[in-house]
C-alpha cells in the first residue's frame, strides 16, 4: 500500500491565550514543495498558531492533521518527519556547537552524521567556534547553530518562527538559500518572519493571522 502523501492541513482551527480569541476558522494545507508564510501584527497568534502545529499546545477548536492523521494520534511520525526552531534557540550554555548537535539528534531520536554536521557548521559560519562552550558565543552564532540542526535533522517539515532574529546580513542570505534548497528538494516549510524575504522560486503560500479569524491570502 503506497504512503499517504505528505501534506500538513488545518482544519477549523481556533486558538486562545488566556480568555482572549486570536482566531478562529483557519483552514490551510501545505504541500511539499512549498513555504507557508505566516503574516500578522504583534500578539495576533503567530506563535501561538505555530506552538498548535508543533503539537506544544491544544487548539481551542478545530484540528492540525500530517499525512491525512490527526497529529495528536500519530505524535511519533509527525515529530520525526518535523523539525522546530522557535525565539528560544535551545542551545545549552556548556556544549559546544556540535555537541549541541548530538544532543538534538539523540533527543529527536535521530541519527547524525557527524561528518555532514561539521560540515553544515562550517557552512554556516561558525568554523572558528566550533571548539567554543556556546556561553561564549553571540545571539547571531547560537542562532546559526540552532538553524545547523535544520540541515542535519534530515526532517520533511521545518517550523520556524523568526529564523532572521539576530543574523546579519550574510546570515540572512544563508538561511534563504537553506530555504530555497530545501523547498526545492521537496521540502516544505512554515515560517513567521518580520524580515523581507529574497526567495525566488519558492512556491510561497501567504497566510495573515487575526483576531478573531485568520484566512489565507494577503500580505
Amino acid at each position: 500500500m503506497p504512503e499517504t502523501p505528505a501534506k500538513l492541513t488545518v482544519h477549523d482551527l481556533a486558538c486562545a491565550r488566556g480568555e482572549r480569541t486570536l482566531f478562529t476558522g483557519l483552514d490551510f494545507e501545505l504541500n511539499v514543495g512549498q513555504l507557508l508564510l505566516v503574516r500578522g501584527g504583534n500578539g495576533r497568534g503567530k506563535t501561538s498558531l505555530l506552538r498548535l502545529l508543533c503539537g506544544l499546545s491544544s487548539p481551542l477548536d478545530g484540528e492540525v492533521r500530517w499525512r491525512g492523521d490527526p497529529i495528536r494520534r500519530t505524535r511519533d511520525v509527525y515529530h520525526r518527519e518535523m523539525t522546530y526552531v522557535g525565539h528560544v534557540n535551545g542551545v545549552k550554555d556548556d556544549l559546544t556547537p556540535l555537541e549541541n548537535l548530538r544532543m538534538a539528534a539523540a533527543i529527536a531520536d535521530r541519527p547524525l552524521d557527524e561528518a555532514h554536521a561539521l560540515e553544515t557548521l562550517k557552512r554556516m559560519g561558525l568554523e572558528r567556534c566550533l571548539d567554543l562552550p556556546a556561553r561564549v558565543l553571540s545571539f547571531g552564532q547560537r542562532r546559526r547553530v540552532a538553524l545547523s540542526g535544520l540541515v542535519v535533522a534530515g526532517a520533511l517539515l521545518w517550523i520556524l518562527d523568526e529564523p532572521l532574529t539576530g543574523l546579519d546580513v550574510h546570515g540572512v542570505a544563508l538561511v534563504e538559500t537553506l530555504l530555497c534548497q530545501h523547498v526545492a528538494q521537496g521540502g516544505m516549510v512554515v515560517m513567521t518572519t518580520h524580515q523581507p524575504l529574497a526567495l525566488d522560486g519558492v512556491d510561497i503560500v501567504p497566510l495573515m493571522v487575526g483576531e478573531l479569524s485568520a484566512a489565507p491570502g494577503g500580505q
